[in-house]
């Protein structure tokens, strides 16, 4: 009879527990180090992570512990991000923008490189080839320079 697999229950900022099988956990390298004394089970108390972004975090990490992440090309030749990641990780970073910031902080929270790339490479995609005027709108920044400092960034 197989041995019952080990788990780790990562506990989000609302107090929801997830019951996450050990390897799938260790893709978070803080996890990882935080679970490495060898006990069956641990918890992993995560303050800084939401249950949505969290449930949102293990289903990439439960997805990619048997479909290793491709590598994404840095710096990105295209902002056609569907172009160099599979279908999973395009529709998976494919979300409204402040979830997509929360995965990004989460992943760096939690040290998930390859999600940290793939989050990055979305906001990388979504500035490449604008104009400073429609990196403002699709982030909803304000220009407060004026017009003479306007003026020496374009001149």
């Amino acid at each position: 009879m197989e041995a019952e697999q080990r788990c780790v229950v990562l506990v989000s900022s609302e107090g929801e527990e997830f019951k996450v099988p050990r390897e799938v956990a260790s893709a978070s390298l803080l996890v990882k180090s935080m679970t490495e004394d060898g006990d069956d089970t641990d918890v992993v108390p995560l303050p800084k992570v939401s249950s949505y972004i969290l449930k949102k975090v293990v289903e990439y990490c439960t997805h990619h512990h048997d479909n290793p992440p491709e590598d994404i090309p840095t710096p990105l030749k295209t902002s056609n991000l569907a172009e160099v990641v599979s279908e999973f990780d395009f529709n998976f970073v494919n979300v409204e923008q402040t979830v997509l910031f929360d995965l990004l902080l989460a992943a760096d929270y939690l040290n998930i490189p390859s999600l940290l790339l793939l989050t990055s490479a979305k906001v990388a995609s979504m500035i490449k080839g604008r104009t400073p005027e429609e990196i403002r709108r699709e982030f909803n920044i304000v220009n407060d320079f004026t017009p003479e400092e306007e003026a020496q960034q374009t001149g």
